[in-house]
């Protein structure tokens, strides 16, 4: 199925307080992932693999990073017509304010959707990890003649209280969608038959609910009949519960990893599974890799060190001693002598200090960009750009599950979190 008349919206999220501190000075989908990623490489990369090449990314808050990172990374040759373009939130003759939700910020960039050789529009989340090809997922569309698909995921009735579930008759066709519903009553309304789980060739393995996946493909024309004719502001609570009622909306089973990496408990578990022996999501697949920014970076130098269970990232160096268990590590990490990290992500840094930098930080008292000798991290997670100093003690020994906001050290969902640029003194503790 061609998908060369589709147009692909990457929504870039809002303020991401949920993964604060994280977020303070980035995007949601400009947060590292797996050591050398960022979360907004994989919807980019499920595009292009699918040969979705035309696609808007729809930012509004903490946004330079995310530019910076597509433009130095989604380059195109100037004879396919491919793009990967920002559409910032901006004021105009016609829109004086910011996006007020999903919708709303489809809305206000309407002509560009208007082109005449776009049929189709794909509207996908920019924070979460998954590989799809949506080639598939056009021909679920076509083939069923719908207005708009929507792309879904068996889950048991545990997980269905946090999730959109969806109600559907026996072709797929969409009848009804409740968010997050908690009762046995409203959860037996919206049952899937597992016969019906099973003849789309997924083991329904004791899953009945269809959670929607916020991956949307609309027939252009109903999209913009939707947000013209309404003033909706959300996809997910709004456009969809209403195409529903109005149009055919048509469902794509999908069934392998999804994760929407919205907490910091999320975004950590994610991280730790990706280093994991048997990893649930193989960031390898030749035939579907996840792409990133080429960095031009020496390889890892590990000497003497004990490394087990993890993911270590380009132009690092890591001494003897240290004992790595559980974890990602970042680009251009420096780890000292007899560190211990386990069950931790650590990002990395933005750069290599230079020896006149070095200098002139340890004639300021400060310690050296990364990770003195000695220090243990547990369970955390150590953003870029950070400097541990000696014998520090980077863990939640109190058992908090949040914690007061520090330039140091701040816990969230129990994980304990070291923001960006931090300096940690020597023999520091929580």
């Amino acid at each position: 199925m061609s998908v060369q008349r589709v147009l692909a919206l990457v929504l870039g999220g809002g303020r991401g307080t949920r993964l604060y501190p994280l977020t303070r000075d980035r995007s949601k989908p400009a947060v590292p992932l797996a050591g050398k990623y960022r979360i907004i490489d994989v919807p980019l990369s499920n595009c292009i693999n699918s040969g979705v090449q035309r696609i808007y990314v729809l930012t509004q808050f903490n946004s330079v990073s995310l530019h910076r990172h597509i433009r130095r990374t989604y380059t195109f040759d100037p004879f396919n017509g491919g793009f990967v373009e920002i559409l910032a939130a901006q004021q105009t003759t016609d829109n004086a304010g910011w996006y007020q939700g999903t919708a709303d910020a489809v809305r206000q960039n309407l002509r560009y959707i208007q082109q005449p050789d776009i049929r189709h529009v794909l509207i996908l989340s920019g924070d979460q990890l998954y590989r799809m090809n949506y080639a598939d997922m056009l021909a679920t569309h076509m083939s069923s003649r719908a207005d708009v698909t929507i792309a879904g995921i068996p889950v048991h009735a545990e997980a269905a209280s946090a999730l959109g579930i969806m109600r559907l008759d026996g072709q797929g066709r969409v009848e009804g969608f409740l968010e997050k519903p908690q009762t046995p009553k409203e959860l037996d309304m919206m049952r899937t038959d597992p016969d019906w789980i099973e003849r789309q060739g997924i083991p329904a393995q004791g899953r009945s609910l269809m959670a929607s996946m916020g991956i949307y493909l609309f027939d252009r024309d109903c999209l913009v009949d939707l947000l013209t004719k309404t003033d909706y502001q959300d996809f997910g609570r709004e456009v969809f519960p209403a195409s529903i009622r109005a149009k055919k909306v048509q469902l794509h089973p999908f069934d392998g990893y999804w994760e929407d990496i919205g907490t910091i408990r999320s975004y950590y578990q994610c991280n730790l599974d990706l280093a994991s022996p048997a990893p649930p999501f193989d960031m390898a697949m030749p035939e579907a890799p996840i792409y990133s920014r080429g960095r031009f970076l020496p390889p890892s130098r590990i000497d003497g060190a004990t490394i087990r269970h993890s993911l270590l990232s380009d132009g690092c160096l890591v001494e003897e001693g240290a004992v790595i268990e559980n974890s990602v590590i970042g680009v251009r990490c420096r780890i000292g002598r007899d560190v211990v990290i386990r069950n931790s992500v650590v990002l990395g840094n933005d750069f290599f200090e230079t020896a006149d930098d070095i200098a002139a930080n340890t004639a300021k008292g400060l310690p050296r960009m990364g990770i003195g000798a000695g220090t243990v991290i547990e369970a955390a997670i150590v953003d870029k750009n950070v400097r541990i100093g000696r014998g520090a003690r980077i863990v939640n020994d109190h058992g908090c599950e949040t914690s007061a906001d520090s330039d140091r050290f701040t816990v969230r969902d129990g994980i304990a979190v070291v923001p960006k640029d931090a300096v940690v003194p020597d023999g520091w503790r929580p």
